[in-house]
C-alpha cells in the first residue's frame, strides 16, 4: 500500500473521522508554517501496529530541506518515540537534538484533545545571530505553531477557497499588528504595492488605509477586501488598480481567541490574469465560430431538404437526403462544441440525438426501436465529428438494409483509456454471405475509421440472426 496520509490515518483506529479531517486540513495548509519557520515539518501519529510514525512531511521553500528521502510512512527514530508519546499525553512541547538536528515537538490539538504531534526540524546552528528578516519570520512561526497547539490552526469554515494564483510566503509577505499597522514587508511585497501605484515605504503604514487610498473610483472591489487587509479572517481577495492585479491572503495570528495581528501574503498576478483573460476570449471566439458553423450547416441542410422534396428523380432525391443527413450530423457536433469551454465533448450527449435522427430519417414507415448502452467518454472535436459521421452511416445502413421491415437496433460503447470499442447490432436479415458494398457510405466509413479514428471496422452475421458491426478506435489523448 502506498504510504499516504489517507492510508495511514485510515489504519489508525484511535483517530476519529473528524480528527482525520482536521489533520488533512493541517497538512493542506501547513506550507506557510514551514516557509516562515525555515524548517521541515513532520506530522507524527500513532502507528497502526504500535509506536509512532511520520504521516506527513513538508519541505520549506525558503530554505534547504534537511531530508533527502520522503519521511511519510517511516517509523519515528527511537529517540523521538518517548517524547512524542509524552506530547500526545500532556500536550507540552519538547525539544530534542538528533544528528545535528534540532527537533521541537508540539501537540496538534483539535477541540480539547491532542490528536497528533507536529515536529519542527531545523539544522543545529550554535551561536547563530538571526537577521532582521529571520527575526520577523520566527515571531510569526512561533505564533502559528502555538496556534496549532491550541487548536486555532488550521482554520475552519474559510469561505474563499484556494485558487490559481494564490500567494505563498515566498511571493511576498506583510506582517501587521492588531491595529493593522505594518510591522514588516518583504522586498517582494514592497515591489507588488509599488506596481499598484504606492511609491513610499510600507513600514509604519496602516495597510487598510493604504489600500483604500489606492482604489480607483471605477474599480470593482471584492467584498472580502476589507477583512483581508485588516487581517481579521483567513480569506483570499484580489485588488485591481492602475492596471495591476494583486492577490492577497490573510492569516490571522491568534492566542486563545485573542488577535495578535496577522500576516498578509501578496502576489502580483497581473500577467496571470491577463493570460487567463486571453484564454477566455479565445474560448469565447471558438464557441462563436462553432455556433456560426452550426447555423451555416443547418441552413445548408435545410436547403438540401427543400431541394430533395422538389426532385422528380428518386435517385437524386435519395442522394440529396443522404447529403442532408450527413450535414445535420456534423451540425450536432458543432452545436455541442458551441455550448462548452472544452475542446472535448461527452460523446454520449452527441450521439443520442444522432441515433434518433438517423433511425427516424432512414425508416421507411416500419417500426424501428433503438437502444444505446455504455459510455463513449470524452472525445476531441476532430474525432467527434468523424465518429459521428461514421456511426450515422452505420445506423442508417442498418435501418435501411437490415431492419427495413421493422426491428431493433442496439448500439454498445465501451471505453478503456484511449481505446474505444463500439458494436452496432440489428436483428434483421443479416449479411447472408455478402459483405458491405463499395458505395460512397461504405467508403466514407472505412476512410474515416482508418484515417481519423486510427482503428478498424468489421461486419459479420450476428448470432441468432441479424448483423453485427464492430468498430475499434484509438482516441487521441
Amino acid at each position: 500500500m502506498v504510504p499516504t496520509l489517507t492510508n495511514i490515518l485510515n489504519r489508525v483506529s484511535t483517530i476519529s473521522h473528524q480528527d482525520r479531517e482536521w489533520l488533512h486540513q493541517l497538512v493542506g495548509d501547513w506550507q506557510v508554517i514551514s516557509d516562515v519557520a525555515f524548517a521541515d515539518l513532520l506530522l507524527i501519529v500513532p502507528a497502526p501496529s504500535g509506536g509512532v510514525m511520520y504521516a506527513g512531511h513538508c519541505r520549506p521553500a525558503t530554505a534547504a530541506t534537511l531530508f533527502d528521502e520522503d519521511m511519510v510512512g517511516v517509523r519515528c527514530d527511537p529517540q523521538l518515540v518517548d517524547p512524542a508519546t509524552d506530547v500526545m499525553k500532556d500536550g507540552r512541547s519538547r525539544e530534542r537534538e538528533l544528528r545535528n538536528l534540532v527537533i521541537t515537538l508540539h501537540g496538534v490539538r483539535r477541540d480539547k484533545e491532542i490528536i497528533g504531534v507536529l515536529a519542527v526540524v531545523k539544522a543545529f546552528e550554535p551561536d547563530r545571530v538571526p537577521s532582521q528578516i529571520q527575526g520577523n519570520y520566527e515571531q510569526v512561526a512561533d505564533a502559528l505553531i502555538h496556534m496549532v497547539s491550541t487548536g486555532e490552526f488550521p482554520f475552519e469554515n474559510t469561505p474563499t477557497g484556494i485558487r490559481h494564483g494564490t500567494p505563498r510566503l515566498t511571493d511576498g509577505i506583510v506582517q501587521i499588528d492588531v491595529d493593522g499597522t505594518i510591522l514588516y514587508a518583504s522586498p517582494n511585497a514592497v515591489s507588488s504595492f509599488h506596481r499598484l501605484g504606492y511609491p513610499g515605504s510600507l513600514r509604519g503604514q496602516t495597510l487598510a488605509e493604504m489600500v483604500t487610498n489606492m482604489i480607483e473610483d471605477h474599480s470593482s472591489v471584492d467584498e472580502t477586501l476589507a477583512v483581508v487587509v485588516m487581517g481579521r479572517a483567513p480569506w483570499l481577495t484580489e485588488l485591481e488598480t492602475s492596471g495591476a492585479v494583486l492577490s492577497m491572503r490573510a492569516v490571522p495570528l491568534l492566542d486563545h481567541g485573542e488577535r495578535l495581528g496577522a500576516i498578509v501574503m501578496t502576489r502580483d498576478i497581473t500577467e496571470l490574469r491577463r493570460r487567463e483573460q486571453e484564454l477566455i476570449t479565445k474560448d469565447a471566439t471558438i464557441r462563436e465560430i462553432n455556433h456560426r458553423v452550426k447555423n451555416n450547416l443547418q441552413t445548408v441542410s435545410a436547403l438540401l431538404r427543400m431541394q430533395a422534396r422538389r426532385a422528380h428523380d428518386d435517385v437524386t432525391r435519395q442522394s440529396l437526403e443522404t447529403a442532408q443527413r450527413r450535414i445535420s450530423t456534423i451540425a450536432v457536433v458543432h452545436q455541442t462544441l458551441s455550448q462548452t469551454l472544452n475542446e472535448t465533448v461527452d460523446f454520449n450527449e452527441v450521439f443520442a440525438p444522432i441515433l434518433r435522427m438517423s433511425s427516424d430519417i432512414a425508416a421507411t414507415g416500419a417500426h424501428v426501436t433503438t437502444q444505446l448502452s455504455g459510455e463513449f467518454g470524452k472525445i476531441g472535436a476532430n474525432q467527434a465529428t468523424a465518429l459521428a459521421v461514421v456511426l450515422n452511416e452505420l445506423v442508417t445502413n442498418a435501418v435501411e438494409h437490415g431492419v427495413f421491415a421493422g426491428g431493433h437496433l442496439d448500439v454498445t460503447a465501451e471505453r478503456n483509456g484511449r481505446h474505444l470499442a463500439v458494436e452496432i447490432a440489428d436483428d434483421g436479415e443479416g449479411l447472408q454471405g455478402h459483405q458491405p458494398g463499395s458505395g460512397l457510405g461504405t467508403s466514407i466509413v472505412k476512410t474515416m475509421v482508418a484515417g481519423e479514428l486510427h482503428g478498424n471496422i468489421g461486419w459479420r452475421d450476428r448470432e441468432g440472426g441479424g448483423t453485427l458491426v464492430h468498430l475499434d478506435a484509438e482516441i487521441d489523448g
